[in-house]
C-alpha cells in the first residue's frame, strides 16, 4: 500500500493496488494523480450519486476462492438511466471488476483475445458476434458518460469521461467489449454472481439505502404552500382547487406541484391492485412496490407490471393479467436459443408461444431505468408447464426474465388489506359449462341418427342437414374446452 497526501486538503489518499494510477480524496473530492514519485491535483471528481446499491467501498468478499476488497468506484450514466462499476482488488494482486446494474452483478476481468473483433457500430442487441471462437449474443450496446466516482482507480477518468462498451452473453458467461479507448476494444470476460455466493461483507444495510436513495410514497397527501410553506391538505382524486389554509394562497393550474397532484389524479384513477409504496415479505425479507405501468400488445390487450424492491434480492417484477398473477425475475443465466421454435434452460425445453410488440401506455412512480409512455419492445415468449420465458429486445437492450404464477389466494395473504386485486374467474367452471352443453348435444345428436339411418328416400338430405347442425357445435365446444 501507498499513502499520499492529497495536494488540494493534505489528507491521506491512499493507494493500495501498484495498478491503480488515480484516486479520489474522501475528503474533498479531488482527483489525484499519481505519477513516479509525485503527486498532481487533476481537479474536482464529482461524488456519486446514492442509488439502491448494497456495496459500498471497502466491501470484501471470496470469488473463485480468491478474497477481493472493493477499492474504487465509478458511475455512468446512458440514455436509459445508470449503473456502477466497483473497481476489485484481490489478495492475489490481481484486479477486475464488479458490474452493478439494477440488482444484475457480473464479474469481470481483462482477458488477452486472438483473431478479429467486430467495430462498435456493427453491434447491436441480439446480433450473434464471435470473440476468441466463442459465440455470443449482444446483450447490450451503451455509450455512457462517467458521473461520479470514488476510491482507487486503474486509469484516468473525470467527470464527462465518455464510454463506449457492449455486453455480450453465453449462457452464464459474460463478455464486455470496451471502445473507450479507441477501436480497437478491451476485452473483459467473466461470469454473473450474486453477492450471496460471493459471501459479500461490509455491505450497506436496509436503513442505509432507505435514508439515501429515499422513502417511496404510495400517494402524495399534501404539499407545501409555495406562498408561505404552510402544509395544504390534498386527496387525490377529489380535489379540483388547492387553497392553503393558512395564507389563502390559491394554486394556478398550470403550476408543476398542480401536474404532479393531478397525475396522481391519473394514477388513483387507474385504480392498481397494489398502491405505489405497499409493502409484502417474501423469502425472509421486505419487497416494496415503486413502480405501476400499463403495457399493451398488438391487439390491444392490456396487462400490469409491478416493480417490487428488495435490499438483498434486488428488482423484480409482479405481473398482473387476465390469467392471472405472475412473480418475474430478470435471468443472469440465459436460455440457449437459436430463433427457432424451442429454448433451452437448465435442461429443460421451452417451446415458443408467440412473438409479438409491447407497448407501454402508463407509468408512475420509481422505476430503476428511464421509462415512459409509448417505449415499444419485441416480446418473444416460451413456456414449460406453468413456466414461462420471455425475451424481450429494444434499440439498445435484450434481457430475457423468467416467470411463475402466483395464486391470488397468496397475493392476499403477502400484501394484506393494500392489495385490492379482482379474483379472476376459476376456469374450471367455464371448462365443466362446456363439458355439460357437449354431453346434452351428443345426446340429441345419437337420438337423431336413428330416423336418418331408417331414412334412404327423399328426406334422407333433410336428415343430414340436420345431424350436422347438432354434430359440429359439439366438435367447436370440444375443440375449445381442449384450448382452456
Amino acid at each position: 500500500m501507498q499513502i499520499v497526501s492529497c495536494p488540494s486538503c493534505g489528507a491521506e489518499v491512499s493507494f493500495r493496488s501498484h495498478a491503480s494510477v488515480m484516486a479520489v480524496c474522501e475528503y474533498c473530492n479531488t482527483r489525484v494523480l499519481k505519477d513516479a514519485d509525485t503527486v498532481k491535483d487533476m481537479g474536482k471528481m464529482s461524488a456519486v450519486l446514492e442509488d439502491y446499491s448494497p456495496l459500498q467501498l471497502n466491501t470484501s468478499g471470496v470469488l473463485g476462492g480468491r478474497q477481493f476488497t472493493v477499492v474504487g468506484h465509478i458511475q455512468l450514466r446512458y440514455s436509459a438511466g445508470l449503473w456502477n462499476e466497483w473497481y476489485l482488488l484481490f489478495d492475489d494482486g490481481s484486479s477486475g471488476w464488479l458490474g452493478d446494474s439494477s440488482g444484475q452483478y457480473v464479474v469481470t476481468t481483462v482477458r488477452e483475445v486472438s483473431g478479429a473483433l467486430p467495430s462498435f457500430p456493427e453491434l447491436s442487441p441480439g446480433k450473434v458476434t464471435t470473440v476468441d471462437g466463442r459465440r455470443y449474443t449482444v446483450a447490450e450496446v451503451r455509450t455512457a458518460q462517467c458521473i461520479g466516482g470514488q476510491g482507487e482507480l486503474p486509469f484516468r477518468v473525470g467527470d464527462g469521461w465518455r464510454a463506449q462498451v457492449a455486453d455480450l452473453r453465453d449462457g452464464g458467461s459474460f463478455a464486455t467489449l470496451d471502445y473507450s479507448d479507441g477501436a480497437v476494444p478491451t476485452v473483459y470476460t467473466g461470469v454473473a454472481v450474486t453477492l450471496d455466493s460471493m459471501q459479500c461483507q461490509l455491505l450497506r444495510d436496509d436503513d442505509d439505502i432507505r435514508r439515501s436513495a429515499g422513502r417511496h410514497r404510495g400517494k402524495v397527501s399534501a404539499l407545501d404552500c409555495p406562498s408561505c410553506g404552510g402544509p395544504i391538505a390534498y386527496l387525490p382524486g377529489l380535489t379540483s382547487a388547492l387553497l392553503c389554509p393558512a395564507c389563502h394562497t390559491q394554486l394556478d393550474a398550470s403550476s408543476p406541484k398542480v401536474q404532479v397532484l393531478r397525475a396522481g389524479e391519473r394514477l388513483e384513477a387507474m385504480r392498481p391492485a397494489l398502491e405505489l409504496g405497499a409493502i409484502a415479505r417474501m423469502n425472509g425479507q421486505e419487497l416494496r412496490v415503486t413502480g405501476f405501468m400499463v403495457r399493451a400488445d398488438d391487439d390491444g390487450t392490456r396487462w400490469s407490471e409491478y416493480l417490487l424492491y428488495g435490499s438483498r434480492s434486488g428488482f423484480s417484477w409482479l405481473v398482473e393479467t387476465d390469467d392471472g398473477w405472475y412473480r418475474a425475475n430478470v435471468m443472469a443465466e440465459w436460455p440457449i436459443w437459436d430463433g427457432g421454435e424451442y429454448a433451452r434452460q437448465d435442461k429443460a425445453t421451452f417451446k415458443k408461444l408467440y412473438s409479438y410488440g409491447a407497448r407501454v401506455v402508463y407509468a408512475a412512480g420509481a422505476f430503476n431505468w428511464r421509462v415512459q409512455a409509448g417505449d415499444t419492445v419485441q416480446v418473444t415468449e416460451f413456456a414449460q408447464g406453468q413456466i414461462k420465458l420471455a425475451a424481450e429486445l429494444s434499440g439498445e437492450e435484450l434481457t430475457w426474465s423468467r416467470s411463475t404464477p402466483v395464486p391470488f389466494d397468496q397475493m392476499k395473504a403477502l400484501f394484506g388489506a393494500s392489495f385490492r386485486g379482482n379474483e379472476p374467474a376459476p376456469k374450471g367452471k367455464t371448462g365443466s359449462a362446456k363439458s355439460l352443453a357437449k354431453k346434452a348435444i351428443m345426446v340429441m345428436l345419437a337420438l337423431n341418427l336413428v330416423p336418418l339411418l331408417m331414412s334412404f328416400g327423399g328426406a334422407f338430405f333433410y336428415n343430414l342437414i340436420g345431424a350436422l347442425a347438432i354434430f359440429l357445435p359439439a366438435l367447436f365446444i370440444e375443440s375449445q374446452g381442449k384450448d382452456q
